[in-house]
């Protein structure tokens, strides 16, 4: 374990910062994450240099489709999320506090990467903002050595954090959920408008492409993506590459597939505005 950053101690709580959870969280107990531990009025990362998964990975499976592409990258994940989504496609390793993990260090995933001639680390397959410590001395080492950082992430995370580590990424697919924010308040156990302010600063940074898994009756209204799309075309322009993917039963939802015809539409829709949409899962 590793002492946190970003907190404060409100007498024997601490006050995570982190997200915009912004939990407090007794002696003894867990954020929201599950992750980040306060003991003795100290906030922990539970999960500094551990791992869950570690794969290589084509760039375009994150998926990032106008960053490197036809490269492979190194991608690497641990537990815990600080959203709680019904839906959730990595629910075994994001919900599931209790999946096994391996230890590495910050130098052997930078070694590894350049081991499989990978050209850079992709912190994904859970949320990488609550691996915030290990990601951002990952991060570091490996823009030392001259690979490249990519963060796959729900873009749940505060201000002062996410700008003490875009310095170093290169690129983000950040997961626009919803363009509803009581589907994300319902569904996600989350907000909206944190999700939009960070990918308004983030594409001043980095790259950055966005994904919206569309689920049949919750968020695949036409009005909605008409909105989605209309809100990306004047707050980023109309370069920025949109991915609508499909929607399969998993975790917390028995919602029948979405119909590939109705992601057919929602790309029609957002082509009138947008020069880059993709399908997923289909």
């Amino acid at each position: 374990m590793k002492e946190a950053l970003y907190y404060e101690r409100i007498d024997s709580h601490t006050h995570c910062h982190l997200c915009p959870n912004e939990c407090v969280i007794p002696n003894g107990g867990r954020g929201s994450c599950g992750v980040r531990i306060n003991r003795n009025s100290v906030l922990y990362s539970e999960i500094y240099g551990r791992t869950t998964s570690i794969a290589l990975d084509p760039i375009e499976k994150k998926p990032l489709y106008h960053y490197h592409p036809g490269k492979y990258i190194l991608s690497l994940g641990t537990k815990g999320c600080n959203m709680h989504c019904d839906f959730c496609q990595n629910w075994h390793i994001s919900q599931d506090l209790k999946v096994p993990t391996e230890n590495i260090t910050p130098t052997q995933i930078v070694e590894k990467a350049k081991e499989v001639g990978s050209f850079g680390i992709a912190y994904t397959y859970n949320e990488p903002f609550i691996w915030y410590e290990f990601v951002l001395d990952t991060a570091k080492l490996a823009r030392k050595n001259g690979l490249e950082n990519v963060l796959v992430t729900n873009g749940y995370v505060n201000m002062a954090p996410l700008e003490g580590m875009l310095p170093y990424i290169g690129a983000m697919n950040i997961d626009l959920k919803s363009f509803n924010e009581d589907f994300y308040a319902k569904i996600c156990k989350a907000r909206l408008k944190p999700v939009l302010d960070v990918i308004k600063r983030s594409v001043k940074s980095c790259h950055v492409e966005l994904t919206t898994l569309l689920i049949p009756s919750l968020n695949d209204s036409e009005d909605e993506i008409e909105k989605e799309v209309d809100w990306i075309y004047e707050n980023l322009g109309p370069e920025i590459p949109l991915h609508f993917s499909r929607y399969f039963p998993c975790y917390k939802m028995s919602l029948r597939p979405t119909p590939i015809r109705t992601l057919e539409r929602a790309a029609e829709i957002a082509r009138r505005k947008l020069r880059y949409v993709y399908l997923g899962n289909v």
